[in-house]
């Protein structure tokens, strides 16, 4: 994916957003919004947003999103502002010291429906991943949020490897009582998916036991359907090969009707052989869907470990 591709795809993300943020003063240390590994001293009139991960100002005009991208992708966008430092649709590319590195930023004019805006988005490395934030200013708040002063916010970006695990918890929309002794918790999108593993990101995760959890926004359209809709959702579990279904039946999970799918399959780059069990548990009208893969040869044991983390999920209170 080509930079302005980054760029262009997570502000997309940050123009669809609104929401409401409460006034602060600015911070005299970096703040993380909850569940994200980005963090930074966020300007006067910004704080934590209710609705996405980032910041925002009172009046919904003002965004900053915060996300990760996937680590190639700080060193794709570093390489091409170097090798065209003057940029392309006379969008100039500018680089900054930050505590995580040396990051890279673009600011540019653009439309929020009717409304005149300042998009900023700017890139920065971090361990297994790359750092990302857009910042979306109206003109009629450009006086207090100039060039300058994003730019200043920008230079206190810091990263931190890890997120509490209470605190990526306490974004799900359900709770988890079990965690089966994995040792690496993160969420993948969060208050939506989480990844439970004994590998991690730059290894790969399919080298080890791993589940992941969250709500897909769909079910089956009635109990008859859900077979099929299990063994269509099965075909989509990313990153799996040549995959082949050995069992599909309906069970009931927490005492809901649900449904469990089996898989043997390769997965990874070093084509790993895998067994995977999806559960869907059908709700009005989204369902939970909880993945576990391992390797073929640790099944036996990390199918217990699956099951006792899907058993204590219950809903939140």
């Amino acid at each position: 994916m080509t930079p302005i591709r980054y760029f262009a795809a997570v502000a997309l993300i940050v123009a669809a957003i609104s929401s409401a943020f409460a006034a602060s003063a600015f911070a005299a240390d970096p703040v993380f919004p909850p569940g994200a590994r980005v963090g930074m001293t966020p300007l006067v009139g910004l704080n934590k947003a209710r609705t996405f991960i980032g910041f925002e100002t009172e009046d919904k005009g003002v965004k900053v999103l915060v996300t990760d991208l996937p680590a190639e992708a700080y060193g794709e966008v570093a390489n091409a502002f170097k090798a065209n430092p003057g940029g392309t649709g006379g969008i100039k590319p500018e680089s900054i010291e930050t505590a995580a590195g040396l990051a890279y930023y673009t600011v540019e004019n653009g439309k929020d429906g009717a409304t005149n805006v300042r998009r900023y988005s700017m890139i920065l490395p971090g361990p297994t991943f790359s750092g990302y934030v857009a910042v979306q200013v109206p003109e009629n708040a450009s006086k207090i949020y100039t060039d300058d002063a994003v730019r200043q916010m920008f230079a206190s970006a810091v990263i931190r490897t890890e997120v509490p695990v209470e605190e990526q918890l306490g974004l799900m929309p359900f709770k988890i009582g079990e965690l089966s002794s994995f040792k690496n918790i993160r969420t993948l999108a969060p208050g939506a998916a989480l990844i439970l593993s004994d590998s991690d990101e730059k290894r790969g995760f399919e080298i080890a036991p791993f589940m992941i959890i969250g709500l897909i926004g769909s079910t089956a359209a009635s109990p008859d359907d859900r077979g099929r809709f299990a063994q269509q959702i099965a075909t989509t579990i990313p990153g799996v090969r040549d995959g082949r279904i050995t069992m599909s039946e309906p069970v009931r999970i927490d005492g809901q009707p649900g449904y469990e799918t089996r898989i043997d399959a390769t997965s990874g780059k070093d084509n790993t052989p895998v067994t995977i069990v999806q559960w869907l548990r059908f709700g009005s009208q989204t369902s939970m869907r909880i993945i576990g893969s391992s390797p073929r040869e640790e099944w036996t044991k990390a199918f217990p470990r699956f099951r006792a983390v899907r058993d204590g999920i219950h809903p939140r209170t």
